[in-house]
Order: structure tokens, then C-alpha cells, then sequence
């Protein structure tokens, strides 16, 4: 342990995510099986950590990858984790099983975004969703949040677009919440200061529920396509233990049909990319 004096480095950085992780030194010492004096010494910058209890400590405060390598940085030492284009050679197999999975999902819609909900990859099921909704908003680089939100996105077509705004907007804060990311938060900005569509304005009276009505097990998107209601149920994916920034911040969303009127409304369509029989 190599002792160094400064208000500055990777003491404070690390103070901040103990801070926004709401935790003691005691017990992230607890956790990282350390001791409270050395978290003391390390914080205020009169110890220089290990690159090992960098790497611990990181661990243990939930630090997204790329937050590590800052710390890394900070700390002295060189970055531990890469960050390789989606397109390198070295990520081919990766794209490969993606590409697979999505295709293997249709007809229902699956689709792959990066940190900032940027849209990566797609199957055919999200294009099924997506057709017509006007050019600028299908001009790359897609980002799934503003294509969703947008009023002139899929929100008019969302029949509980007050719910599931909502949703998305608090997934949207709990990944601020873990991630120091400027883009993030300025796409939050701009999503959450879109006008709801008219007709959707938050003073409307919510729709009487129907007694016929499907029991939904988790909180459904009921989006309207060529005047069928479709319901779905989302699932998020990520990559365990990831050693490449790029990958770490990937996740594959995929959506359920989440009652039998959408599995049968799905199935009767012809196999998507084949144009219908006349």
C-alpha cells in the first residue's frame, strides 16, 4: 500500500458512488472485506488503492464497466476492459447469436439497444410495429425511447400510454440513477418534455375496465396495429460478467404476447418479409 496525499483521484470517485449507493464505509468495507480505516484512507486520498480493490470495490458498488476503467484511469492504473465497435472482427460470434435470437423470436417483436437506447438491431416483428410511422423518425440512428415517446411515434397508438410512459420514464431514472451518462440524461430531457398526443392528455378519465378483459401478469404495452389492439409483455436481457464496454451496455428486449388474442392475431399474419397473396 503506497501512501499519497490529494484532494483529488480516484478517493473521491469512489466516495461519490459509496454515496449514491447509500452505504456506510462500514459496510462497504464489510462487503469488500476491508477495514472502515483503510475505505477512510482510500476516500480522503491518503492510501492509493490496489488495482485488485479498485476492481472489489467496484464490484461491490454496482460501477457499470465503463465507470470502471475511470476508476482505473484515476487510480494510476490502465484501463482493464475494452471497448470494441459493435462491427469488430472480434465481436462476429456475438453478432451472430444476436442476430439469431431475433430472427428466432419472430413473429413477435425483439430488439437490441445500447446505453442510450440506441437500436442496434431489430427483427421483423418491430418493423411490423413500426410501419408507417413518419421517415424522420425511422432515419438512423433509431433510438427505441424517442420512436416510442414521440407524438409522432408510437405514443398515439399506445391505448395506456399514461402507464407505460410512466414505466418507461422510471426504468429511464433508475439507469441515471446507476450510470453517470450526459446523454442519457439529456434524451431523458427531451423525452419526458414530449407533448402526450391528443386525446391522450393526462386529464382524460381512464377507460372503464372491460369484465371480459384478459388478467395480465405483468404490465402489458396495448398497442394498436391495422385496428387490432396487440398486448405485450417486455423482457429485458443483459450480458453476465461482461469484459468488453461495449457489450456490457448492450440489451436485448423482447416482448411476450401477453393474452391469446395476440398469439392468434400474430400467427394468421403471413410470414413476415413474404408480401401477402392477393
Amino acid at each position: 500500500m503506497t501512501t499519497v496525499v490529494s484532494d483529488t483521484g480516484v478517493g473521491p470517485l469512489l466516495r461519490g458512488w459509496r454515496e449514491q449507493r447509500r452505504l456506510s464505509q462500514l459496510e462497504l468495507a464489510l462487503r469488500a472485506d476491508s477495514s472502515t480505516r483503510h475505505i477512510s484512507f482510500v476516500e480522503t486520498g491518503r492510501s492509493r488503492p490496489s488495482e485488485e480493490m479498485v476492481l472489489r470495490l467496484a464490484e461491490h458498488l454496482e460501477v457499470p464497466v465503463r465507470e470502471r476503467n475511470v476508476l482505473l484511469l484515476a487510480a494510476g492504473y490502465a484501463p482493464r476492459y475494452t471497448e470494441s465497435p459493435l462491427d469488430a472482427p472480434r465481436l462476429e460470434t456475438l453478432r451472430e447469436g444476436i442476430e439469431s435470437l431475433l430472427r428466432g423470436y419472430e413473429p413477435y417483436p425483439a430488439l437490441v439497444v445500447d446505453g442510450s437506447y440506441t437500436v442496434v438491431a431489430a427483427n421483423r416483428g418491430i418493423g411490423l410495429l413500426l410501419d408507417g410511422l413518419p421517415e424522420h423518425l425511422l432515419t438512423p440512428p433509431l433510438n427505441a425511447m424517442r420512436i416510442t415517446l414521440h407524438p409522432q411515434g408510437l405514443a398515439p397508438r399506445i391505448r395506456n400510454l399514461r402507464e407505460w410512459r410512466g414505466h418507461l420514464l422510471h426504468q429511464m431514472e433508475r439507469q441515471i440513477a446507476l450510470a453517470r451518462s450526459e446523454s442519457l440524461r439529456a434524451l431523458y430531457a427531451e423525452v419526458a418534455a414530449y407533448p402526450l398526443p391528443p386525446g391522450a392528455d393526462e386529464e382524460r378519465a381512464p377507460e372503464a375496465p372491460d369484465p371480459e378483459s384478459y388478467p395480465y401478469f405483468a404490465l402489458p404495452l396495448r398497442i394498436e396495429h391495422d385496428g387490432q389492439v396487440l398486448s405485450f409483455v417486455s423482457s429485458i436481457s443483459t450480458f453476465n460478467t461482461p469484459l468488453d464496454v461495449t457489450v456490457a451496455e448492450l440489451a436485448i428486449e423482447t416482448f411476450l404476447p401477453a393474452d391469446p388474442a395476440t398469439v392468434a392475431y400474430l400467427r394468421s399474419l403471413p410470414p413476415l418479409g413474404d408480401e401477402a397473396t392477393p
